[in-house]
């Protein structure tokens, strides 16, 4: 995996872009409010089917490089398709997939020589994007300003955590032996068409020590 991180910063991204802050959301009690309905009413409000053209920076070894995204999202369907572009506009990779499996329509010959890079990508996109919300078996628990449910998942567990006005969800974290893995944070919610979605997103992979951060620049659902 290293090699394959390694790879990617070199080959797929230019040099120079910094990292684009976020706004954090604003916090605010949420004492009245009932776990089970934040849950529905966040899930109500998330669109199903969307496309997005995002800007990409990847950080790895105290170094930024930046990319070009094309996603579309199926979360009924558990489905989607990637395309990543180089800041001049050259394709690097097209692929799709499910929640089982990941077809590469294309991959410059210079990502597939240290390792699985689909895998690599598709993993991460459904993090990001799927299973947004805990499943009922879920324990919940509140605090003053978040509401937070754990779920066991494999050799560990996950943690969505909803706060803000719009009870939205702002972070997913995956442990495991009480080690924080995986880590996604959703920030500066927007509606449109009487849907909400994150304008940036923070992808932080604590093993393998890298870190995604992706601007959202069009939405189309």
């Amino acid at each position: 995996m290293n090699k394959l991180v390694v790879t990617i910063m070199l080959v797929v991204f230019a040099n120079g872009c910094h990292t684009v802050p976020f706004q954090e959301t604003t916090l605010v009690p949420l004492s009245s409010e009932q776990p089970q309905s934040i849950v529905e009413r966040f899930q109500a409000n998330m669109p199903v089917r969307f496309q997005l053209l995002n800007t990409i920076v990847f950080e790895y070894n105290w170094r930024k490089f930046s990319g070009i995204g094309y996603v579309d999202i199926n979360r009924q369907d558990k489905t989607f398709k990637v395309v990543c572009l180089n800041p001049m506009g050259v394709k690097l990779f097209e692929l799709e997939g499910d929640r089982n499996s990941i077809v590469t329509h294309y991959a410059i010959a210079a990502l597939t020589q240290y390792g699985d890079l689909p895998a690599a990508v598709g993993n991460d996109i459904r993090r990001i994007y799927f299973d947004m919300v805990p499943s009922a078996e879920a324990h919940s628990w509140k605090r003053k300003y978040k509401i937070n449910f754990r779920q066991f998942i494999g050799p560990g567990y996950i943690e969505h955590v909803f706060a803000g006005a719009g009870g939205d969800l702002i972070e997913k974290n995956y442990y495991e032996d009480n080690r924080l893995v995986w880590q996604v944070s959703y920030y500066e919610y927007r509606e449109r068409s009487g849907k909400r979605y994150p304008q940036g997103i923070i992808f932080s992979h604590y093993q393998y020590g890298y870190r995604l951060t992706v601007r959202q620049k069009e939405f189309r659902s």
